[in-house]
């Protein structure tokens, strides 16, 4: 590390810490030279993947825009906001772990498709028919049969009625 006031680049490190997080790490320093000391602090930085939109135009992969995605097909939806932003963490982990400079944005929205899958049903249908463009209601209805984890019974249903055609009226 160089010295800032004399630019000398033999310094020591006498002293290191952490900080309560263990995501920044503080040094104290002293040059050879003029016997000054300074502190640096180090700090991960992680390159997000550039994204690759459909019409080959590539943009900085931007949280917020993921997050709001997100919230907005969980809007009403009893999901926390602690849950949200944990799903949001482990999309940006699986970029991250990618090791790829960019990122088809068709691969995002399957990541993000799969956290909401786990986290809410309903959001998972909002957001794939924005997503997926659905054009009828028969997508509609493949998108809730692959969700649909058992058929629904009503009271008028004991008798062993199709559950499909309940709820999908065919």
């Amino acid at each position: 590390m160089k010295c800032p006031f004399c630019g000398d680049p033999n310094t020591q490190v006498t002293d290191t810490r952490e900080n309560e997080d263990g995501d920044v790490v503080r040094r104290r320093r002293r040059c050879v030279k003029c016997d000054k000391r300074f502190t640096t602090y180090e700090r991960i930085d992680l390159k997000m993947p550039h994204i690759v939109k459909r019409n080959g135009n590539r943009t900085e992969f931007d949280h917020a825009k993921l997050a709001g995605s997100m919230k907005l097909a969980l809007r009403k939806r009893p999901v926390t906001i602690e849950a949200i932003d944990a799903a949001v963490d482990r999309i940006e982990a699986r970029l991250l772990s990618m090791g790829e400079q960019e990122v088809p944005s068709e691969k995002i929205g399957e990541l993000v498709m799969k956290e909401l899958k786990k986290l809410d049903k309903v959001a998972y249908i909002r957001f794939a028919s924005v997503y997926r463009n659905f054009a009828d209601v028969d997508e509609f209805a493949e998108v809730i049969r692959e969700v649909q984890t058992r058929p629904r019974r009503g009271k008028a249903d004991k008798g062993g009625a199709d559950p499909e055609h309940d709820l999908f009226g065919g």
